[in-house]
């Protein structure tokens, strides 16, 4: 069974909490759908090309209807033309977005707590708090962990912890609402609060 670690309040390890049994029967092709709808969303959309009423020009048929041997030619903005409009081109308007429901968010977010349970990095502490304010001393939080990178998750932190993490590149502090399957899968480790964890899992 997968399960959480519990740090205490200096960080060391104080036992384990299990995750709920369905987390085990949770596919990995849940978080795969998810991220795939996370990642559409930041898709751009530049590709745009010239339809033939958009070309310059063209006001003038560009030779007689009859008597030259050619076939007949309105405008050159025509598509056949060099420097006409392209036909069937581009326009600027795709949508990438990709939906996805309810359950399958709660799956995606389930999962990737899962996965990070499975590999020994997923922690719970009973607060994220940074009294002083100050960055040396959330970034001494930080390296207590010995992780590459840790993503800290709080139901809802204070000005002055936010203030204290923001400027750590190896890590990012979020509000519980912001909490995600694509943030916990990209993050080497994960710390969250314990009421929000017992929300989470309850919930799913």
């Amino acid at each position: 069974m997968s399960k959480a670690i519990v740090l205490n309040k200096d960080l060391s390890k104080g036992g384990d909490i299990a995750l709920p049994q369905n987390y085990e029967e949770i596919k990995s092709h849940n978080l795969y759908l998810y991220v795939k709808s996370y990642l559409a969303e930041f898709r751009t959309n530049g590709a745009k090309a010239k339809n033939r009423s958009e070309v310059a020009g063209g006001g003038k048929k560009p030779w007689a209807q009859k008597g030259g041997g050619r076939a007949r030619a309105g405008s050159i903005t025509s598509p056949i033309f060099v420097g006409g409009g392209k036909a069937h081109g581009p326009t600027g308007n795709k949508n990438y977005s990709l939906k996805i429901n309810k359950k399958q968010k709660k799956l995606a977010l389930a999962y990737a707590l899962k996965e990070k349970a499975d590999s020994g990095r997923l922690y719970v502490i009973d607060a994220i708090s940074v009294d002083s304010g100050k960055t040396k001393d959330a970034y001494a939080m930080y390296k207590k962990l010995n992780e590459r990178n840790t993503l800290f998750v709080s139901e809802a932190c204070d000005e002055k912890t936010f203030l204290a993490f923001r400027n750590i590149g190896n890590c990012f502090l979020i509000n519980g609402n912001e909490i995600n399957a694509y943030l916990i899968s990209t993050f080497s480790s994960v710390v969250i609060e314990k009421a929000l964890f017992e929300k989470i899992v309850n919930e799913g």
